[in-house]
Formats: C-alpha cells, structure tokens, sequence
C-alpha cells in the first residue's frame, strides 16, 4: 500500500517502522502483535493500518528500509574510492558499524531468514548486496590486486564472513567494533596465510 506522505505522515511511519523493530527484536515477530506497536506508540490501531496492510507488509518494509540504509552506509563510506581494495575494505568496516549500531535489525533478519513469508525479500537484499560486492571484486581481479576466482563465490565468503563475525562477535559477544572490523578485513583481504 503505497501512499503519498507529507512530512508528518513520513515521520510517524518512521515511528511505527522503528517500534516494530524494536519490538520484533525483544519479543520476537510472532509474540508481538499490531496491538502492542500501537500500544508503544500510544496510537490506535486505525494509524498503523493507515500505513500498513499487516504485521507481515511492516516486517518486509523493516527489511527492504534496513538494506536500503545499510547499502548507502557503504556507499557514503566508499565514496570515490579508486582502489577496488580498498573498496571492499571500506565496505565491510561500513557493514559491521551499521549492524553495531542497528544490533534490532540483526535480529529481523536472523528471524526472517527462518520463515518462508520473508524469503523473497531476503532473497532480493541479498542478491542486491552480492552484485555490490561483485563488482568490486571483477575491478580488482582486473587490476591484478585480487587472485583471478569466481567474484560470485568470493563475495559470497565476504558475506558470509561478515555475518557470522557480526553475530558472534558484535551480537553475541559485544567485542569492541574496530577489534571485529580489523579481524574481518584482515582475513577477507588477506586470508589465513597473509
């Protein structure tokens, strides 16, 4: 359901989308309910469905918006970078400061990646991200400074790398972020043996 919004009706849309997230993030998707984000708003439920046809359209707008926000960290942190390099570097320190400071949305995205309703938006966001990485990685194999592998597969372990050090090491353990960040980049760039 896509309406024109003045700028009050983009600030409480906003103010729903970061309750839910928050709410999804502490109780879990499922034991919380469109009473409950009401209820912390201290709105009527006639507000949230202004904005939102179901629990379900806020979640998948929670997950559309935080790539959207992540992808433009990286970019805004990658700038004009020439060096395809230090592009990637870039990219992921960006990555892990996003999801340091955004731990609710690390939690979504674990929840939906378990849920079959979410999957085509996961999907989406995640070949979003690959294609970003990819090209990156095609400079720099170009350029000589990158082994000549398979982008696809190489950036795919970037990601994965990334996600598992922000679950373990910035969810789960709370490591300070220029710990995690320098590990990550140190064997994303220059693996076990650099």
């Amino acid at each position: 359901m896509r309406r024109k919004l003045t700028p009050r009706g983009r600030e409480r849309r906003d103010q729903l989308m970061e309750c839910g997230a928050r709410l999804f993030a502490e109780r879990g998707y499922h034991p919380t309910s469109v009473a409950d984000v009401v209820a912390a708003l201290g709105v009527g439920k006639g507000v949230f469905y202004w904005y939102f046809a179901s629990k379900e359209e806020l979640l998948t707008e929670l997950l559309k918006a935080s790539n959207h926000d992540l992808r433009k960290r990286q970019q805004q942190a990658i700038g004009e970078e020439a060096d395809p390099v230090r592009r990637i570097e870039l990219g992921i320190r960006a990555s892990l400061a996003w999801f340091a400071e955004h731990r609710e949305y690390f939690a979504i995205i674990q929840f939906a990646a378990t849920d079959e309703t979410f999957a085509p938006v996961l999907a989406r966001n995640r070949e979003i991200a690959i294609a970003d990485t990819i090209r990156h990685l095609k400079d720099g194999i170009v350029d000589g400074r990158i082994a000549d592998r398979d982008p696809a597969l190489l950036a795919h372990a970037i990601h994965g790398v990334v996600a598992e050090l922000t679950r373990h090491s910035l969810v789960e353990g709370n490591l300070p972020l220029d710990e995690v960040a320098d590990l990550c980049v140190a064997f994303c760039l220059e693996g076990l043996a650099g």
